[in-house]
C-alpha cells in the first residue's frame, strides 16, 4: 500500500465518509471555509487513482470515484508502520505505551486478551 500524502489523506476521509461513488465536487462540500478549488481536488483523485486507493465509473461527461482500499484496511496498515517505526516493531512496546498514557484502561486490555485468546484456539 503506497503512502498518503496528508493532503491525500484528507481527501479519502471525506470519500469514505462519503461512502458512495463521489465526484471532487462532492468532497469540496464536504470542506469548511475556506473550501479548496475543486481542480485541486481532482487532482488528488487522479493521484489517488494511481496509488490504488481509488477507481472511477463513467457518468455522463464525467466520472464518479469510489474507494477501491477499505478505511479499516488502511489503518492498519498505517499503525503496523507507526509500530516498526516509533517501536521497533513491537506491539507489545506500543501496547505498553498506549496503557502508560491512558489512552487505553485495564478493562480494555483484559477484553482485549481474552479476545486474542479466543482468537487462537
Amino acid at each position: 500500500m503506497e503512502k498518503l500524502t496528508l493532503k491525500e489523506e484528507e481527501v479519502m476521509e471525506k470519500i469514505w465518509a462519503i461512502d458512495a461513488p463521489c465526484a471532487p465536487k462532492d468532497v469540496v462540500a464536504l470542506y469548511d471555509e475556506p473550501k479548496p478549488n475543486v481542480n485541486t481536488v481532482a487532482t488528488s483523485f487522479q493521484s489517488l487513482e494511481k496509488k490504488g486507493y481509488l477507481s472511477h465509473k463513467s457518468c455522463g461527461r464525467g466520472y464518479l470515484y469510489y474507494a477501491i482500499i477499505e478505511k479499516t484496511a488502511y489503518g492498519s496498515n498505517r499503525f503496523g508502520g507507526l509500530v516498526e517505526r516509533f517501536f521497533g516493531g513491537s506491539l507489545l512496546s506500543a501496547v505498553s505505551a498506549f496503557v502508560k498514557e491512558e489512552n487505553v484502561d485495564a478493562d480494555e486490555l483484559i477484553e482485549y486478551l481474552q479476545n486474542l485468546k479466543n482468537k487462537r484456539r
